[in-house]
């Protein structure tokens, strides 16, 4: 968070969180692009900008997906995956940065989640739980404890965008003395979408 990144948004979703700020993603219009034209895109107008976060809708439902992540890799692109985490991270390049969320019971998408891929993740990576409520909160606290997530990759908490208060969701984090990073949508705060 805070790099200049060249967000690679793609259509679609194969899961309806009850909160989701990225409904355009799924039942927008969306320009389709071959791998090239994405290379071209990122080199033309943003060739000092090494980082890239591809993010959704999913991305790992799209059909070439895996080719446009060792594509960039050669280019010497930074990638950064935000996934919903119920897709296998198993076939995705080990040089790029995960950020995975663990759907929290508000989304309503909970039953989706695919703990399996935590054993794919690291230090570089990231767990992200999205909390709308207290209740989000606590349950989040009782899967870091469950699955020991804290001892080999990062956590993130995001607050709902709009319905929980980033200062309360800091308050909450302090509480914990935990070692869990805010993340709020930079982008949207700023107005840079």
């Amino acid at each position: 968070m805070g790099y200049p990144t060249l967000f690679i948004r793609f259509f679609g979703c194969n899961l309806n969180c009850s909160w989701c700020d990225t409904l355009y993603a799924k039942y927008g219009t969306f320009k389709s692009m071959n791998i090239p034209e994405i290379i071209n895109l990122w080199k033309k107008n943003y060739p000092q900008i090494p980082y890239i976060t591809l993010t959704g809708g999913e991305p790992l439902i799209q059909k070439n997906i895996y080719a446009l992540m060792e594509e960039l890799l050669l280019k010497k692109a930074i990638i950064v995956l935000e996934t919903n985490g119920s897709i296998s991270l198993k076939n995705t390049p080990k040089d790029v940065i995960k950020v995975m969320d663990i759907k929290t019971p508000s989304s309503q998408m909970d039953r989706f989640n695919l703990y399996e891929n935590l054993k794919f993740l690291n230090k570089k990576d990231a767990v992200k739980f999205v909390i709308k409520n207290r209740s989000d909160f606590e349950w989040a606290l009782r899967i870091i404890e469950k699955f020991k997530i804290n001892y080999y990759t990062q956590i993130f908490f995001s607050p709902v965008y709009k319905i929980l208060s980033p200062q309360i969701l800091a308050h909450w984090i302090l509480e914990t003395k935990l070692p869990i990073r805010l993340q709020i949508q930079l982008h949207k705060t700023l107005k840079l979408k």
